[in-house]
């Protein structure tokens, strides 16, 4: 970096977003890679990506259900050996007794409505998504509970 060149320091927001995205890579998932990050008061609470519970067999060594099982993408989450990245980050944070209630999540992909009801009971009150498919009851059924739901456009200074 030149003298005259300057250093483009992220915001929040995209810093957080960023981290979504490495927790990301390390998905199992063979269809979708989604990452998550929890934050409180600036302060990461908890991570999460989508897979399947600690000590299973992953997707990438087993098959996957839903590719089997020919699901359409977006419908029925139950048929599927893993979790999402937010139900994960959520767990990840009950387990290490961390509270979350006020929070920020960031989120690689929209929640889907099974992740939309968790976050509400979990006290999120902000979610920050960069992409993902559109679940018409998932914004409903957040929207009806107050939460911000902002798209993180994917900055032009990386």
């Amino acid at each position: 970096m030149s003298e005259k060149e300057e250093r483009i320091r992220p915001d929040w927001d995209e810093y957080f977003m960023e981290m979504a995205e490495i927790a990301m890579k390390r998905s199992t998932c063979i269809r979708r890679q989604v990452g998550a990050i929890i934050v409180r008061d600036k302060r990461i609470m908890a991570t999460g990506y989508n897979g399947v519970p600690t000590g299973l067999q992953h997707c990438v060594e087993r098959g996957c259900l839903r590719e089997q099982l020919k699901v359409p993408s977006g419908k029925h989450h139950e048929l599927c050996r893993g979790l999402h990245a937010e139900q994960n980050a959520i767990i990840q944070a009950a387990y290490l007794g961390q509270s979350i209630a006020g929070g920020t999540l960031y989120c690689t992909n929209q929640p889907c409505v099974i992740c939309a009801k968790m976050i509400i009971n979990a006290g999120l009150k902000r979610i920050v998504i960069q992409d993902g498919y559109s679940d018409d009851l998932a914004q409903e059924m957040l929207k009806e509970a107050g939460l911000t739901v902002e798209r993180l456009e994917r900055s032009s200074r990386r």
